[in-house]
């Protein structure tokens, strides 16, 4: 029977991230979660020992920035001073690890995708995987490119007294939301070898329910031990929406 649900009754993002934590565990698609969870445990885990080893030196300097007429606020700056550096790590530790794991994931994205729809990609095995490796990395490579003039602009921001210890974790928190989506959406979109910025057209048309998705991931990523698990969750709950949202689409039939 077809995982798709019918279109007079549109699912939100949150419905997609549940539905992740639930797909993960799906008879079929244990093993292909395996390899993507060591990945996100060893570099993740590693990587959030040591940002919170440096923190008591980052908040300090961050806070310098603070005018003296806004020194009464600190009591609300600190907290998302605090913030924002795990939202910016959060996500940076996130392209890490996806970089490194993007072959798995995409793995694991083809193999659910056949799991829901009983209709199964064609299977390229490892050897598939490494020779199409190139082209993986050259859509790591692209999606990259696109984030970081826009996370410079919005790092140039925290450098303004007041304004930007206030609203540049708001708009942080936003665009992490986004790159979050672009970035598990665009595995169950790669292996049908759509163009980036088709990708990123569609994505805009659901943007509300595909920023809940994000924030929801960039939320999760910021909790110790729950984020260790996260990467294969987000694949699976963005191959779910691929499948009710955007296959019928793409795909021809």
């Amino acid at each position: 029977m077809s995982y798709m649900q019918p279109p007079s009754k549109p699912a939100n993002g949150i419905h997609y991230f549940a539905e992740g934590w639930r797909l993960i565990s799906r008879p079929g698609i244990r093993r292909y979660v395996i390899l993507p969870l060591l990945v996100n445990v060893l570099l993740m885990g590693s990587a959030f020992w040591w940002l919170f080893n440096q923190l008591g030196d980052w908040i300090p300097r961050i806070m310098s920035h603070v005018p003296d007429w806004l020194q009464w606020l600190s009591y609300l700056l600190w907290p998302l001073a605090v913030i924002s550096v795990l939202l910016v790590f959060s996500y940076l530790f996130s392209t890490i690890t996806n970089l490194i794991a993007a072959p798995f994931c995409g793995l694991l994205a083809e193999k659910l995708e056949g799991s829901l729809t009983g209709k199964a990609l064609p299977d390229t095995g490892i050897a598939g995987i490494i020779k199409d490796l190139p082209r993986i990395m050259s859509r790591e490579w692209r999606k990259l490119m696109y984030y970081l003039p826009r996370a410079l602009v919005l790092l140039l921001l925290y450098f303004i007294p007041g304004i930007g210890q206030t609203l540049a974790p708001v708009l942080w928190f936003l665009f992490s939301a986004w790159m979050l989506a672009i970035q598990y959406c665009d595995y169950p979109f790669d292996n049908h070898k759509v163009a980036f910025a088709d990708m990123r057209r569609a994505l805009s048309e659901h943007k509300g329910p595909n920023l809940q998705f994000g924030a929801l991931i960039s939320l999760f990523t910021m909790i110790p031990i729950v984020n260790l698990v996260i990467l294969p969750v987000a694949v699976c709950g963005a191959t779910a929406m691929w499948v009710d949202r955007y296959r019928l689409q793409f795909v021809p039939h």
